[in-house]
């Protein structure tokens, strides 16, 4: 049966100002690694057996009513303001409405080059798009608003990065691809009527209730503060939180340098683009506080008065960094089994980060081990644990059910670096054994099984992960 996408594309209806129509480059001989059926399911699609599937997610066939098309899109780059962006190595298909009634978009990416290429070849190879691949369902599994996978494909050609790499396809399904840079490229501009529509837009497809730009930046700021908030509470870092990879919708997408903390450190740095830590674990906090003040500065425009609502505009973004904590605060009680948090809360949790620090404890299995039993193994210098661990006894005697909060709060298994590495250094060799391995294990990451309890496991020191690589 022929696969049947049900789209229904209302991006493509935008002024062309707003992207480049360009289909995918067909690749040599496209093969299938993964298609996530139920994901599909979600989305409506039916004819999940095609044997065209590769081809599809390849870009080699372009399936009826896709419209494709590369967004335009700007962003500031560690800081650094780059006037037009947009999808240099990606194309979208067009968009469903799923099951559950919520619109999202299928893009491809990896399938060529667009007029936003910048000379680069718009490919992408291998590595990159398992680790988005896995690491996004992953997060997904794991209750964080992201981007999903829904399909990987072999191209059967090379890519050229240091050296010859052998060349893949994502493909990515989202609740919109909108970014603060989006919304920086038209108000650098001056394109005031462009803004216009795409605040519109914006507010029709994601927060309808959110009817003047005050009250929209408001709603995304929400979105961010709680996701980063999430991000924190689970260990991971992003490593390239650019304006043009922070998305209106409140999702976490691109996955390009990401990593899960190992040992608790909070200047924690995998990228190895950040050479001054500007994306570090705990900066993360602050950086989406500074991407909310760049949208607030490109919603002005819209405003009756643009230089009247600067002072409340810059009172708001003020606000943000005690939404953080306080989601912060809500997150991290729960991993220790409170529900309901008073401020006081926030120093048992703070003590025990700061002796996970010193003791360079592994963070997910020092948390994990107050469910299990097993927090105090991570300490060889067991008296500072155990003075914490009296006041922490003392405090959820209060709870009704610690056990059951942490269990929710703190994940078995997470996408460890080295057992990424370890998976891609398998595909390139095409043994796709350990990726499938891993979808399987992190489908469920809260719960502990005798068959996954390697990889809960840290790196030896031989497989320590020093760096992660965008890809590009």
């Amino acid at each position: 049966m022929t696969l049947q996408i049900p789209f229904d594309n209302s991006y493509a209806a935008l002024p062309e100002s707003f992207y480049a129509r360009v289909p995918p480059t067909p690749v040599k001989e496209p093969s299938l690694i993964a298609f996530n059926t139920a994901l599909a399911r979600d989305l409506g699609m039916d004819g999940l057996d095609d044997p065209e599937l590769a081809a599809i997610f390849a870009g080699n066939v372009v399936p009826n009513g896709a419209t494709p098309l590369a967004q335009l899109y700007a962003g500031h780059q560690f800081g650094q303001y780059n006037p037009q962006l947009g999808d240099g190595r990606a194309v979208l298909l067009g968009e469903t409405v799923g099951t559950d009634g919520v619109r999202r978009d299928i893009q491809l990416k990896g399938s060529g080059q667009t007029p936003f290429s910048r000379r680069g070849d718009g490919r992408a190879w291998l590595g990159p798009v398992l680790r988005e691949y896995v690491v996004s369902e992953a997060m997904h599994a794991l209750g964080v608003p992201t981007t999903r996978a829904l399909a990987a494909v072999r191209t059967g050609q090379a890519v050229i990065r240091e050296r010859p790499l052998p060349g893949a396809v994502l493909t990515r399904v989202a609740q919109s691809h909108l970014r603060v840079g989006t919304f920086q490229v038209f108000a650098a501009r001056g394109d005031t009527d462009a803004l216009r529509t795409l605040f519109d837009y914006a507010v029709a497809r994601h927060y309808p209730d959110a009817t003047d730009p005050a009250l929209f930046l408001d709603a995304v700021m929400r979105k961010q503060a709680a996701l980063v908030a999430q991000w924190l509470s689970i260990g991971f870092i992003h490593g390239v939180m650019n304006t043009d990879n922070c998305s209106i919708s409140g999702e976490t997408i691109d996955y390009g340098p990401c990593a899960f903390m190992d040992s608790y450190h909070p200047e924690t740095v995998y990228s190895s683009i950040d050479r001054y830590g500007r994306y570090s674990y705990a900066a993360q906090a602050d950086i989406i506080v500074w991407n909310m003040a760049q949208l607030a500065t490109a919603l002005l425009p819209l405003m009756p008065d643009p230089e009247a609502a600067v002072e409340p505009f810059t009172a708001k973004i003020h606000q943000m960094p005690e939404m953080i904590r306080s989601e912060w605060h809500q997150r991290f009680a729960a991993k220790i089994g409170i529900t309901n948090p008073a401020s006081d809360d926030a120093t048992l949790v703070t003590d025990l980060l700061n002796l996970t620090q010193e003791a360079k404890a592994d963070f997910t299995n020092t948390f994990r081990g107050l469910v299990d039993g097993t927090a105090r193994d991570q300490f060889l210098d067991t008296a500072g644990f155990d003075a914490w661990s009296q006041r922490w006894k003392a405090r959820i005697e209060r709870e009704d059910d610690p056990d059951a909060v942490m269990r929710r709060a703190n994940p078995v298994l997470i996408p460890r670096n080295h057992r990424i590495e370890q998976m891609i250094t398998a595909a390139t060799q095409e043994d796709d054994r350990l990726f499938h391995r891993l979808m399987s294990a992190y489908a469920d990451p809260y719960v502990a099984t005798a068959d996954t309890e390697d990889l809960r496991r840290p790196p030896l020191d031989s497989e320590v992960v020093q760096a992660t690589f965008c890809g590009t």
